[in-house]
């Protein structure tokens, strides 16, 4: 019996020794978020990005939009028109990301039918963006991790789709942010060599898993890591959005005057 037992503390003993050392192997969360941020995306890029929904009875929607994105010193615009289909031609989404996290970020969304702009406010955030499994967080922040919305910590090393990826878990600072996001926990797989986020699980604030979001295809276009396709699935209602993105371009220039409301309402014109 003593032998049993003294083994099993050996055993214990070991596997607690093998954790602590590749806890101690693993880069600091705080790394990989900057790392992950300062990602070279471009100074500014157009594409069109085609949304697939498709509901749980397997019925389909297709919409095509165009993406305008333009950094500056201070802030990131972004600007997203529909293209088609007929019944949501014109809609139109813009936002401001500022670099001083002390201001609120600025977004605004402009629905044809009624002829004027909405500004969404940021107990908004967690709302789902035109019947997609984004939400208007989620479009905000593309690519990249918020610094401002979690506490992270590194949890381990995995392997997804071949590629070496650390775990990252993100957790809501406080109350009113986990309120605002509607998610209680994420997890980011962020491949530990291009630094793009590969995959993302979320949990709501039940605790319960609300969704999963796979970038299927990441190439480097004009020498710049590019997100192909991505697709996201709602394990409440089974509704899944895949994006397309196509026509990737980070040469055509911007004009600064693109990123205004008026501009908006007329289609990115």
């Amino acid at each position: 019996m003593k032998i049993i037992k003294s083994i099993s503390l050996s055993i214990l003993f070991a596997s607690v020794c093998v954790s602590t050392i590749q806890a101690q192997s693993l880069p600091a969360a705080n790394e990989i978020v900057k790392s992950v941020n300062s990602r070279n995306e471009g100074e500014h890029v157009i594409q069109n990005f085609n949304m697939m929904l498709t509901n749980k009875n397997g019925q389909t929607q297709s919409r095509e939009t165009v993406i305008y994105r333009k950094d500056y010193k201070d802030q990131r615009k972004t600007m997203i028109v529909f293209k088609n289909p007929s019944n949501v031609k014109g809609t139109g989404f813009m936002s401001f990301d500022y670099n001083d996290k002390t201001k609120e970020d600025d977004q605004w969304l402009y629905l044809p039918a009624l002829k004027k702009t909405r500004r969404i406010s940021a107990s908004n955030r967690g709302d789902y963006f035109l019947g997609t499994d984004f939400t208007y967080e989620d479009i905000k922040l593309g690519s990249k991790l918020s610094t401002t919305n979690y506490s992270y910590k590194t949890v381990k090393e995995e392997t997804i789709d071949g590629h070496k990826c650390y775990l990252l878990e993100g957790t809501p600072l406080n109350e009113k942010v986990k309120k605002e996001l509607g998610y209680g926990k994420v997890h980011y797989w962020v491949d530990a060599q291009i630094w793009f986020v590969r995959k993302t699980m979320y949990w709501d604030v039940a605790g319960n898993l609300l969704k999963t979001t796979n970038a299927q295809t990441i190439e480097k276009i004009e020498g710049i890591w590019s997100i192909k396709k991505l697709e996201a699935e709602n394990h409440k209602t089974s509704h899944k959005t895949l994006i397309t993105f196509s026509a990737i371009d980070y040469k055509t220039q911007i004009e600064d005057d693109l990123f205004t409301e008026e501009s908006l309402m007329r289609g990115g014109k």
